[in-house]
């Protein structure tokens, strides 16, 4: 209980501290994430078609990396901000699965030797090194087409037309030229040099496809203007600590550890947030992106608590 005042009336900033604690302590993050992200899964089976046909092999192909691991934080996120703001689940599940599928397009195409030229994945062998380049570059395709499909199609009386248009083009321009794409070609040509540009760099590369899934989410669970503006705020600070703790564990991790190569941005001269900060202080730093994305979520109640502790997962994660 709150500390009473000499009139016996409780501390309202005690009780409400209190509460915070009570939730924290009887939440388990771990146990939320695997159920959302099975939900997410046994989802993305069933919109993705079994092999079966002429194009048998594209669909395996396009399996094998969708179905093939993954921490789903993305579309976990997308699930958790329809929440926090009041909405049902099932509302965001097309948002999910189509977050999830464009991040899994994004990945095989990077794995390519054209791109960043990578083996692994998840600890497993890149989708080019199983089907070869040319099935690779089409799986990656489909994938990312057929998710606007999948998110289309979730549209309900939930969910009024404006808001589905608004999702399905905030989710456009984070994969597209103005997010995504445009981050990995600063990349490609060793623009980032300086802490700004490198901020710049993922945000469009990293941070834009968490933003699309936070705000979707939230915009889907019919979040105000308000909410959403904190949610931004969030996603930003979000976004940018993963990156700076992706970082931090190509240089600490190693290949068996991440299931990926490690190491390669020094090989490639990329910078990097411990190559220009140190070590040290890019984990000060991701703390301190940490603090922000829970003040963001001041106004929140307890339906926003995987949304606070997913951002201190992010910090502290190995994998």
């Amino acid at each position: 209980m709150g500390r009473a005042s000499r009139g016996g009336v409780v501390d309202e900033a005690d009780a409400r501290t209190h509460r915070v604690n009570r939730v924290k302590t009887v939440f388990d993050l771990e146990r939320y994430l695997n159920e959302r992200a099975q939900i997410v899964e046994r989802e993305l089976a069933r919109v993705v078609a079994e092999p079966a046909g002429p194009a048998a092999t594209l669909f395996e192909a396009m399996r094998y990396s969708l179905l093939g691991g993954g921490k789903r934080l993305r579309p976990v996120l997308a699930l958790a901000a329809c929440e926090a703001v009041g909405g049902k689940l099932d509302a965001a599940l097309g948002l999910a699965c189509a977050v999830e599928m464009i991040h899994t397009y994004s990945l095989i195409h990077d794995d390519l030797p054209c791109m960043d030229d990578d083996d692994l994945r998840h600890g497993r062998p890149s989708s080019h090194k199983v089907y070869g380049e040319a099935f690779a570059t089409l799986a990656g395709d489909a994938l990312l087409t057929d998710a606007f499909k999948v998110l289309a199609r979730s549209a309900s009386e939930v969910v009024p037309p404006a808001v589905m248009i608004e999702t399905i083009v905030e989710l456009a321009e984070a994969a597209g030229s103005a997010g995504m794409v445009s981050g990995q070609t600063i990349d490609i040509l060793g623009q980032a040099k300086t802490l700004d540009e490198l901020e710049e760099l993922h945000g469009k590369k990293t941070g834009a496809m968490f933003l699309a899934s936070i705000k979707g989410g939230a915009r889907i669970g019919g979040a105000d203007v308000h909410q959403l503006k904190a949610l931004d705020s969030y996603g930003r600070a979000l976004g940018l600590a993963f990156q700076v703790i992706d970082d931090l564990l190509d240089v600490e991790s190693t290949t068996k550890q991440l299931g990926k190569r490690t190491q390669k941005d020094a090989e490639q001269g990329k910078a990097t947030y411990p190559g220009i900060l140190g070590i040290g202080r890019s984990h000060q730093f991701a703390r301190e992106l940490e603090q922000r994305a829970h003040h963001a979520l001041d106004s929140f109640g307890d339906r926003a608590e995987p949304l606070r502790q997913i951002a201190t997962f992010v910090v502290e994660r190995k994998l």
